[in-house]
């Protein structure tokens, strides 16, 4: 992650909690409830870490079903919030391309949305395998490139209007450096770090949400999959 996109969250972070709130148990940007997807599993008694953690909501919400969580985000205004709001577990403040913990610490990893969005996942996914023990799993949600492709930083189209094999580094107009890439790249990626594909969870919003107006409409993502999640396990 560049340090330019540590700076933006440490800027935007109280604005950002008091418009949405500490959110845990529900993925993406249409919260899709946890309960109804069943992507993490039974957490109770695993050790987790949320990447890219935020405020936390997401590991409070699984100490909550019983895990052992750690968060980590290289946002120390983040990470403030985390621990006014509650949290009572180690906070680990670092990049997701370096995380400062052993090996075969965790049974489950996963990030809603921040770790390889934000991150290099060319570094972030071996870390991802390195921190996993043996039959772990990582849950990892991120924009898909369908929705890069259809994005011009202002508006998402019902067209193509970026050419999807140039999917790579996304240098942002506000001043953010976002990653993303085609299918092919990422499931690659994954192998290359040892990992196994168990599925790709196309995340669909509900008719009736009204949707994050400030990025994309919910008829938008009705159509086409704004939001993904890979489910991958270590073997």
């Amino acid at each position: 992650m560049s340090t330019r996109n540590v700076d933006h969250w440490d800027r935007i972070s109280d604005e950002w909690l008091a418009a949405r709130g500490p959110r845990g148990g529900v993925w993406g940007a249409w919260q899709l409830p946890e309960d109804e997807l069943r992507i993490l599993g039974d957490v109770a008694g695993k050790d987790v870490l949320e990447l890219a953690c935020g405020s936390a909501g997401w590991a409070m919400w699984l100490a909550g079903r019983g895990a052992r969580v750690v968060g980590l985000d290289p946002s120390a205004r983040q990470l403030e919030h985390a621990r006014e709001l509650g949290a009572d577990f180690p906070l680990v403040q670092a990049f997701a391309e370096d995380v400062p913990l052993p090996d075969a610490s965790f049974d489950v990893v996963m990030s809603d949305y921040g770790a390889c969005n934000w991150s290099d996942p060319r570094a972030t996914i071996p870390e991802i395998a390195r921190l996993l023990r043996p039959g772990g799993l990582a849950a990892l949600n991120l924009s898909t490139p369908i929705a890069y492709a259809c994005w011009d930083f202002e508006h998402f189209h019902d067209r193509l209007v970026r050419d999807y094999f140039g999917l790579d580094v996304v240098e942002q107009p506000w001043g953010v450096t976002g990653y993303q890439f085609p299918y092919g790249t990422w499931v690659r990626m994954f192998r290359d770090a040892g990992l196994e594909i168990d599925d790709l969870v196309e995340l669909r919003p509900p008719a009736a949400s009204p949707g994050p107006r400030e990025w994309i409409t919910t008829q938008w993502a009705r159509r086409w999959p704004a939001e993904n999640v890979w489910v991958v396990r270590k073997p």
